[in-house]
């Protein structure tokens, strides 16, 4: 059995954090093992103070669809203290809102992807905090497809908005944790970061082998499987295609109007994509895009979790579908997304506008493969000096 920061937090109480008025950055998956959630953890305890409680995006317990739906603070109805939102006016936390705390804890369930946006809420509050002098302490949790490779191109520096903002791949491995050491290094060597490390956690597993209950993170990733393809089919969140927002198994399912499944799934099958199996899946979303229009689609099913590439295999899928596909009928969607208003959002989301030019010039996408590959290399090298936990 795994265990989580939280577990070895509530299993002995750091001295640290003992008196202190404590900020808790939080969400529905910041559980125990036994479904005890932190808030209710440290609102129980004598030797501290739970002051305030800070949301990430889809706000403290998933109540918000969908991105760019944002949502206000309140006043918590059983603990009596400010529920602070960090989706919506505010991003960063506010002097305001830190002036009432001694420590901030943070205990946020990560996916894997890079653009996931828990961790660059992290980073913000990193900075906020280092500019008030306060101590941020983080309880790490698995990533949950640490079995997966390393995939995608590495974020380059003048891509960086609040889907990416280190220059990592897209499917990196790291846990939470391990992050944040990275940004403390890059970008805020002096502040005072404190890491609660798991036990019995090895990066070459799947969230399934931990022994840990799996609570949704965001209202989009229901299960374990929705994670695993996420990293690549996130992209999708780009292009005027469906990522399968608004029926019950989003990111493992894709279409459009405009496709034609029973050729796209054998151009597909003829690229012999490794650790995955394509079958023809049409559906209606319910919200989102083509909301109450039939999307002729396909979903993926993953095989063999060791040999998937989430990202290059998003890659061929794009390929695939401009190959058999009316010209010009897949499109990059404009600007803006997730408060960026300039760059492509597609571009924000890959790492750089090379996949995008890859795709529109007819790239054969081995070529484009390779560049992720020699990216990856040199991240590896990187990765070494921040990596914690054994394979």
């Amino acid at each position: 059995m795994v265990k989580t920061g939280l577990e070895i937090i509530t299993e002995s109480f750091p001295d640290k954090l003992r008196g202190k008025n404590i900020a808790v950055l939080c969400h529905a998956a910041s559980i125990t093992k036994n479904f005890l959630h932190i808030t209710e953890f440290l609102f129980g305890r004598k030797d501290c103070k739970i002051s305030a409680i800070f949301g990430p995006q889809h706000g403290l317990f998933g109540q918000t669809q969908d991105n760019m739906v944002e949502w206000e603070g309140y006043l918590h109805p059983v603990f009596k203290i400010p529920v602070f939102s960090l989706y919506g006016e505010n991003r960063k936390p506010t002097s305001e809102m830190l002036k009432v705390i001694d420590v901030l804890l943070i205990d946020l369930q990560d996916i894997g992807a890079r653009l996931y946006t828990y961790i660059w809420t992290i980073k913000l509050c990193i900075e906020a905090c280092n500019e008030a002098g306060i101590p941020v302490w983080i309880l790490d949790r698995p990533n949950p497809i640490g079995k997966l490779p390393f995939d995608g191109p590495v974020l380059k520096e003048e891509y960086f908005s609040f889907v990416g903002g280190a220059s990592i791949p897209l499917c990196h491995r790291m846990t939470i944790g391990e992050m944040a050491l990275w940004i403390k290094d890059k970008y805020y060597p002096d502040s005072d970061l404190n890491i609660v490390w798991m036990k019995g956690w090895h990066r070459h597993t799947l969230f399934s082998e931990t022994g840990l209950p799996w609570v949704l993170p965001s209202p989009n990733m229901p299960t374990l499987q929705t994670a695993v393809v996420y990293p690549g089919t996130v992209l999708i969140e780009g292009l005027n295609l469906s990522e399968g927002r608004g029926t019950t198994i989003p990111f493992e399912l894709f279409g459009a109007p405009f496709i034609n499944n029973d050729k796209l799934r054998k151009n597909i099958d003829q690229r012999k994509i490794p650790g995955c199996a394509f079958r023809i899946h049409n559906f209606i979303p319910t919200f989102n895009k083509f909301k109450g229009e039939l999307c002729n689609g396909l979903q993926i099913h993953v095989t063999a979790p060791e040999k998937y590439c989430p990202v290059s295999t998003a890659l061929e899928i794009l390929d695939a579908i401009i190959e058999t596909s009316a010209k010009g009928a897949m499109q990059f969607n404009l600007p803006p997304y997730e408060y960026e208003y300039n760059l492509f959002p597609f571009d924000i989301l890959s790492g750089d506008s090379g996949m995008r030019i890859s795709l529109i010039n007819r790239q054969p996408v081995t070529i484009e493969k390779e560049r992720w590959k020699n990216e990856i290399e040199k991240f590896r090298v990187e990765f070494s000096r921040f990596s914690v936990y054994p394979e």
